[in-house]
């Protein structure tokens, strides 16, 4: 039998602030993706726990397309194991509007198909319920 809560998913959305840039290129460091993970991560542990948890570890983070300022950020976890303490949530972040300075500065449009820009395993784990 499976614990009703594998497959629960939080969403959040996120407009990255111009002074997220790290990098030339507006580019925002890896970091800013990871606290994302850590926001929809405290979600997760309040929806199921009725606790904020800990981030215990993340595994297999992958970078996989920039993340840059103006850009708005669909960040989702999805639990995919509960243990007596322990969760593991499966996250991913994805650029679903991307600004665009070369049409000017204030231009940005809707991607047609959300970039996968981060993803990770993390695991969380929260109090003992007695």
């Amino acid at each position: 039998m499976t614990d009703p809560r594998v497959g629960v998913s939080v969403t959040h959305r996120r407009y990255v602030p111009y002074s997220a840039a790290h990098y030339a290129g507006s580019l925002v460091d890896g970091a800013y993706a990871l606290g994302l993970f850590g926001d929809v991560a405290t979600e997760v542990c309040i929806r199921l726990d009725g606790d904020e948890g800990l981030f215990a570890s993340y595994a297999q983070v992958q970078f996989r397309a920039p993340i840059r300022a103006g850009d708005v950020v669909e960040v989702v976890g999805t639990v995919t194991r509960v243990g007596s303490r322990s969760r593991t949530v499966d996250f991913e972040a994805r650029v679903v509007c991307r600004g665009r300075p070369d049409r000017g500065g204030s231009a940005a449009e809707v991607l047609a198909v959300p970039v996968v820009a981060v993803t990770a395993t993390g695991t969380v784990v929260v109090p003992v319920v007695s």
